[in-house]
């Protein structure tokens, strides 16, 4: 009897990894995958890993259904199932989408091949889950955790791969990389060495908090690669602009030096030595891959741009003051409002790199708050002829760019500032206290209403 279930266990256990596998084969021998077809490929599988994970932990607590299995099992969660599950919910849909030339239909179309991709994978897992037994038990309340699943796994990890094919959505692209980046490569870890932490709690309290400081260039790092160069921080899903500006203005490689800062905070704050090996792993990355492969890419793409910008930065070492290679840009204030000129003067004495400050009656729009515009770049995309800014913020998000421009300390703090929900509310806590919109000269009657959004 028992032989017969560690048979039944180890086919499903092979099915449940072998079977995906093998789709992705097929898909990629059928269809060869470009670098943009990798790129969805791989942040639809990363998001799917990282929520069937938190999607383990919570069947398991709920009651949802449980895994019985030796061997190659991680709380619980055995490993072959885990991947083999991300890439079906991953991979595979977004192999099918290119290969069905996702990128060539129409709107309409799309949205129609999505549905059924979804559609199939939600018929595909429903009919499979019970099958999954001996391994699998499910509970009485099973499909809850589908559901569950199904919405928060499945279909962005879909929505993902749709998005990177059409090269559509790139600030939720980002958004989405940061998550799982932070979740797989860093959360993980932690999770996986399970720390305890030796000191009294408000000391490990105050390190985390230090940890999360840490994180700030990169974060910024990765939504300056999506509002100013249209891009994301993966290499199959480059910016197609030389992004100079922002944490960049300080030091080449933000993303790998947060990781290696956020191991190398959280190993002594967690009591943990081994999670010094992130800070390796990020410099290996960087020195190994990064500085010779995206640093081919980059002078092939933007050529003497890129070589200036190289030796005006170091790969490691943040400036103090930013490069003077930054991209430059204008910070437009209303000359007849009182908070608005003491702003200007603030910046004007602290000789801001890089940084305009005009009257805002000069702007060729009526402007309705402190207004931050982006004007110009190292290396426009070849053939562009668009003269409009590449970036334009206004209100609190305005001053928050601002302060990249001054030095390294006042660039944390903006880079913090401007967060998404910590933007929002200091917009509204400065508005309560006269920062309102009001126009920057007399508006015309064709003029309209003014847009309150901090972002374009």
């Amino acid at each position: 009897m028992t032989a017969g279930l560690d048979a039944a266990a180890a086919v499903v256990r092979g099915a449940g990894l072998g079977a995906p596998l093998l789709a992705v084969v097929v898909l990629c021998a059928w269809r060869p995958p470009g670098p943009r077809v990798v790129a969805a490929a791989i942040t639809s599988t990363a998001w799917a890993a990282l929520l069937l994970l938190a999607l383990h932990h919570a069947a398991v607590e709920r009651g949802w259904w449980t895994y019985h299995a030796t061997g190659a099992v991680w709380r619980g969660l055995p490993v072959d199932l885990w991947l083999g599950w991300s890439l079906l919910w991953g991979a595979v849909p977004a192999l099918c989408l290119a290969a069905a030339r996702h990128d060539r239909v129409d709107r309409g179309a799309s949205c129609r091949q999505v549905a059924v991709v979804l559609a199939g994978l939600v018929v595909l897992d429903l009919v499979l889950m019970p099958y999954g037994a001996p391994v699998v038990v499910l509970g009485s309340a099973w499909l809850v955790g589908e559901v569950v699943g199904v919405l928060t796994a499945l279909v962005p990890a879909v929505l993902l791969a749709r998005w990177t094919l059409r090269r559509t959505r790139v600030t939720a692209r980002a958004w989405a990389q940061a998550v799982w980046a932070g979740g797989l490569l860093v959360g993980l870890p932690v999770l996986a060495v399970s720390p305890v932490p030796p000191w009294p709690a408000a000391v490990t309290s105050a390190g985390l908090q230090l940890a999360l400081v840490a994180c700030l260039p990169g974060l910024a790092a990765m939504r300056e690669l999506a509002v100013v160069g249209r891009g994301t921080p993966l290499p199959y899903d480059p910016p197609a602009r030389l992004v100079t500006s922002g944490p960049y203005a300080y030091v080449r490689n933000p993303m790998q030096l947060t990781v290696a800062a956020t191991f190398a905070v959280l190993a002594p704050v967690l009591g943990e030595p081994e999670l010094l090996v992130g800070v390796l792993v990020a410099v290996a990355y960087s020195v190994g891959i990064a500085d010779w492969h995206e640093g081919e890419g980059l002078r092939r793409a933007f050529g003497r741009a890129w070589t200036e910008y190289r030796a005006a930065v170091r790969p490691w070492v943040p400036r103090l003051r930013p490069a003077p290679v930054v991209a430059p840009a204008t910070l437009w204030v209303a000359a007849d409002c009182e908070p608005c000129t003491g702003v200007a003067l603030w910046f004007a004495r602290r000789r801001p790199v890089g940084l305009t400050i005009r009257p805002a009656a000069e702007h060729p729009e009526v402007l309705w708050r402190v207004t931050y515009e982006l004007t110009a770049e190292a290396s426009p995309p070849p053939g562009s002829r668009d003269v409009r800014p590449l970036l334009r913020t206004q209100g609190v998000s305005a001053v928050a760019r601002a302060l990249a421009h001054v030095h390294l300390g006042w660039a944390l703090a903006g880079w913090a500032l401007d967060l998404p929900g910590v933007r929002h509310l200091a917009q509204l806590g400065a508005d309560a206290f006269g920062a309102e919109p009001r126009p920057s000269r007399p508006v015309p009657t064709s003029c309209p209403a003014p847009r309150l959004t901090m972002n374009t």
